[in-house]
């Protein structure tokens, strides 16, 4: 039997399973990579020290480089703090998605205003960066607006469902109404971390007690006037 030696040149090259990529690219992707890292340095510093510490050169001791670098990045200290926000966003959305879905709408805007409110215990740096002010330099711009949308979308979709059930009156806009809850909700909260509501056991519960009156008010029998009259 005559064997016939196949030759390397024969076989087919394994695949390395590896996508090639463009010297652009592959640059790209390790300046959004470098991006990443110096945001998630920058987001330590916040939540170790507050926001008065996020400056661009404590960024750049975390990181062990250079400011030129950062500043390359991300321009000032306001870009910084851009994508700082848009991260908190992320983080406040991951918040009330971990609130299961309920058919009790009111019940579930309860939880929602509950879950807000440990949002801004638990990152409570996140929240002054975003909605307190922190960076008085940094005002947000179109894309750190929609992110702050996007987060709270489940409010909204809340919202239009019980008015497409009859069990909040459809006659205000859905937006006028989380706007009101929104800054109800914000203002106990920077009234609390103002010092104005006493410790976070006292102030929690004015908060409560303002999501139920929130609640009670949106829920009403949408005919209540009607049958007053």
């Amino acid at each position: 039997m005559k064997v016939i030696p196949i030759h390397n040149e024969d076989k087919p090259a394994p695949p390395t399973g590896r996508t090639l990529k463009t010297y652009q690219e592959a640059r790209l992707q390790n300046t959004e990579n470098l991006r990443k890292l110096v945001v998630d340095a920058a987001a330590d510093i916040l939540q170790e020290e507050g926001p008065e510490a996020v400056t661009v050169r404590r960024v750049s001791q975390r990181m062990g480089c250079s400011t030129k670098i950062i500043y390359s990045l991300f321009v000032n200290k306001e870009g910084l703090a851009q994508q700082l926000y848009l991260e908190g966003c992320k983080l406040l959305a991951r918040r009330f998605d971990e609130v299961p879905p309920s058919a009790d709408l009111r019940q579930h805007l309860l939880e929602l205003g509950e879950a807000f409110w440990q949002f801004g215990q638990d990152y409570s740096s996140y929240y002054k960066l975003m909605f307190g002010g922190a960076f008085a330099e940094f005002k947000p711009d179109a894309e750190s607006m929609q992110g702050t949308l996007t987060a709270i979308r489940r409010l909204q979709v809340l919202i239009i469902t019980a008015q497409q059930q009859g069990l909040i009156s459809d006659k205000e806009e859905t937006g006028a109404l989380v706007a009101v809850i929104w800054s109800s909700l914000h203002g106990v909260i920077h009234l609390y971390m103002g010092g104005f509501l006493g410790d976070a056991e006292a102030a929690h519960a004015v908060y409560k007690q303002t999501m139920a009156m929130l609640s009670q008010s949106l829920f009403a029998e949408p005919d209540r006037g009607a049958i007053s009259e």
